[in-house]
């Protein structure tokens, strides 16, 4: 099956978002192919579906001061950042269903986090999930901190929305200002910070991309799509 790959660039959050829900509805009514979205954000802090304001430590002076936006939107999870220096992917796919019509979504996360860790691998960064947590993990000298985050959304029509964000060059200090996926007693980290200086962010999309197709079992598809205007 083919996947088509949307690099947008950087892109307001609210327009990435605007863009899934057009994609996904296309996707729901098979007018459109498999997509992976891949995009860098400004500075935003978005809460999901169920997540706790309190969990958001800066005040909206705060937030204004350092640039930085707040969405609640409808995916799993609680609250993350995104960021330049990040590497943002939206999948937009329509899982297998089985014969009580339902997709397994623990499976496709548990997909997205082998996809995180197998780019990771090629950089010599060890890197796991953890048994009843959502995420990509790695072992620091602080303990174990999150290198990826991943909070997503399944519609009726088993198509999928939002995904997964790895840091590359993150500047770290903005999720000082939340409470990473309300997860008080675990740190957060970058490719950066473990190797030690920055990283190529070209190239670990084209890693992700590799690795997403092969995960996936689809073939990936460059596309330059003029997507402001879809």
């Amino acid at each position: 099956m083919p996947c088509e790959i949307w690099t947008l660039g950087r892109a307001a959050y609210a327009d990435a978002w605007a863009l899934q829900n057009q994609l996904s509805d296309a996707r729901s009514r098979d007018a459109a192919p498999d997509r992976l979205l891949l995009v860098e954000h400004p500075h935003t802090y978005t809460l999901g579906s169920s997540g706790h304001e309190d969990y958001v430590l800066l005040t909206p002076e705060e937030r204004q001061q350092r640039g930085v936006t707040l969405f609640r939107v409808d995916r799993g999870g609680d609250v993350t950042y995104h960021g330049p220096g990040q590497i943002v992917g939206y999948p937009i796919l329509k899982l297998p269903r089985d014969h009580q019509l339902r997709a397994n979504v623990i499976g496709y996360v548990r997909k997205l986090e082998q996809v995180i860790i197998a780019t990771l691998t090629d950089y010599g960064i060890a890197a796991r999930g953890i048994a009843g947590l959502t995420g990509v993990w790695v072992d620091t000298p602080r303990g174990e901190e999150k290198i990826a985050a991943i909070g997503v959304r399944v519609n009726v029509k088993a198509v999928t929305k939002h995904g997964f964000a790895l840091n590359v060059n993150t500047d770290l200090s903005y999720f000082d200002g939340i409470i990473p996926c309300g997860i008080r007693d675990k740190g957060v980290t970058s490719m950066a910070a473990l190797l030690g200086a920055a990283v190529d962010v070209s190239d670990v999309r084209q890693r992700i991309i590799q690795h997403f197709g092969g995960v996936f079992g689809c073939e990936m598809v460059e596309t330059t799509p003029d997507w402001r205007h879809v």
